[in-house]
């Protein structure tokens, strides 16, 4: 399970680094086109819509990756909590059938004859 966590956490910090450029990237497209539109007045507007379109484009797309990777974070702790539950449900039915063996002076006991259901 260890080695998965590790490609996990790289593959996280993989998708983080992405959706950091592709920001980045529309942030700057953003800025970029503001300062088109003002230099140039209007006859640039239509090139700044364009740009303003890519820039949101890449921003909702950063957003649903981000939103991606925190689901795959949950669904990774969720995982790792399974298997603790797991091991403990394990652990703890260990200890009940030593407790069990204990009680009845180490005569191997047979659930359904403990639950008064009639012998096979």
């Amino acid at each position: 399970m260890d080695r998965d966590s590790h490609s996990e956490d790289t593959l996280s910090t993989m998708v983080l680094e992405n959706i950091k450029s592709k920001l980045i990237h529309a942030f700057r497209a953003a800025g970029e086109s503001r300062a088109d539109h003002r230099e140039s007045g209007a006859s640039v507007r239509p090139l700044s819509i364009g740009r303003n379109l890519q820039a949101n484009e890449e921003l909702r797309r950063a957003q649903i990756d981000g939103a991606l990777t925190w689901l795959r974070t949950e669904l990774l702790e969720m995982r790792s909590q399974d298997l603790q539950l797991a091991q403990t449900l394990l652990g703890l039915n260990t200890e009940i059938q030593r407790l069990r063996r204990e009680s009845f002076g180490g005569v191997e006991v047979d659930n359904d004859h403990q639950e008064g259901a009639v012998p096979r």
